[in-house]
């Protein structure tokens, strides 16, 4: 039997003393919830993970209860230790997912992430940006808020460069005034549709699992992420270019992984990498037909990408918050 370790931090105890975010838990829960299930209908496989006590426990899988004055990263850490394997999904905010990931990997060699320097990377919305167009792939343009060129007009999309989900990220029609946030960034307003990409990724090996359609709109300055249609355009010639750019731009990525961009009439537009699941995850399997992780015995047991066998066409699934 091998124990694969499912690390969820916002439903895992992340937050004991505190007060989970509102705007995470709903996607979180469906991400482990969908991970752990398909992960327990391969012969063979047992998860185990935590749940903050105060939040419903998964319904498959062995979770442990975290309770005030519990230390979550010290159970963690004993928890890998004993794993097989280690699967964590953890915001990019402040670092959590960087530092989790090397806390990680001291205790356990699998663990299915990119690599350190790719995670630090792609925690930056900027330094991404910056990467991406260095390789030359298309990318909306990403600025420091104070250092917005003059000669750019607005409106313009402010956001944390860190930042996780659209909670804090705001329209403005002309240029961003002070006093500037710390850690903000500002992006030109790229008229479009909001989609994403859901990639299986390792060593410059970039497969399109699905390109899905994302629900956001737009009100009183903010914007609105109510989920996604997975599988709503079909991977094309184009779409599987620019991923196999991103691979090679980004050698490090490895495991399930998600690209947001902007379909434009010129073509895609890049806004951000996600080095972790994503909520499309959460209807991949529904839309390929197949259990997303069924091919992946290898890549569980050994870190290797298989080669993977000719998928079915992705049907389109939404995926409501």
């Amino acid at each position: 039997m091998m124990h694969v370790f499912v690390l969820e931090t916002v439903t895992g105890g992340d937050y004991l003393g505190g007060e989970p975010p509102g705007s995470l838990i709903a996607e979180a829960t469906l991400m482990r919830d969908t991970l752990i299930g398909d992960l327990e209908d391969l012969p063979g496989v047992r998860v185990v993970t935590t749940h903050d006590a105060r939040l419903p426990p998964p319904p498959r899988g062995t979770s442990t209860a975290l309770r005030l004055g519990d230390d979550p990263r010290s159970i963690w850490n004993m928890m890998v230790e004993e794993a097989d394997c280690c699967w964590p999904i953890a915001p990019e905010t402040g670092g959590v997912l960087e530092q989790l990931a090397g806390q990680l990997r001291a205790r356990n060699r699998r663990v299915i992430l990119p690599d350190q320097q790719t995670l630090a990377l792609c925690a930056s919305k900027r330094a991404t940006a910056g990467a991406l167009a260095a390789a030359g792939i298309p990318v909306v343009p990403t600025w420091p808020i104070e250092a917005v060129p003059a000669e750019v007009a607005g409106p313009f999309v402010t956001k944390p460069d860190d930042g996780t989900g659209t909670e804090e990220v705001r329209l403005s029609p002309d240029r961003p005034a002070p006093p500037f946030p710390a850690g903000f960034i500002a992006q030109p307003l790229v008229e479009g549709m909001p989609a994403s990409l859901t990639l299986l990724c390792q060593e410059g090996r970039t497969h399109v699992l699905t390109a899905n359609r994302q629900h956001v709109t737009r009100a009183d300055g903010r914007f609105h992420f109510s989920g996604l249609t997975v599988g709503a355009f079909p991977a094309d010639a184009p779409l599987r270019a620019l991923a196999g750019s991103i691979g090679a731009a980004l050698p490090g990525l490895h495991g399930i992984v998600g690209v947001d961009y902007i379909a434009t009439p010129q073509g895609p537009m890049v806004v951000e990498v996600n080095p972790r699941l994503t909520t499309a995850y959460v209807g991949l399997r529904r839309s390929l037909g197949v259990n997303p992780v069924a091919f992946l015995a290898e890549f569980i047991r050994e870190g290797m990408v298989p080669d993977l066998p000719r998928l079915p066409p992705a049907l389109p699934v939404e995926v409501l918050l």
